[in-house]
């Protein structure tokens, strides 16, 4: 039980806008509000029924590193305005 509030804590959510998507490829980049570069993220990494993303949309995000690339977002969600 204790292994499971330790791993909650690691997960952080982070906020950022829409830098571009690409709905041929099916993947874009958003960039984080408190700067930094720019994190890819997939058509698989949108949470639930998520539409399309737009330039500029504001997302909540996780971010994920797989095996030494550069990090990730997953589980985008849209904000509200």
């Amino acid at each position: 039980m204790n292994a499971c509030a330790k791993s909650k804590d690691k997960i952080m959510t982070h906020y950022g806008k829409i830098h571009s998507y690409d709905t041929g490829k099916g993947s874009g980049m958003i960039t984080p509000e408190k700067g930094g570069d720019a994190l890819a993220f997939s058509k698989a990494d949108l949470k639930g029924d998520a539409a399309e993303p737009k330039q500029g949309q504001r997302f909540g995000y996780e971010t994920k590193q797989v095996s030494g690339a550069k990090p990730q977002a997953t589980n985008l969600e849209p904000q509200k305005a």
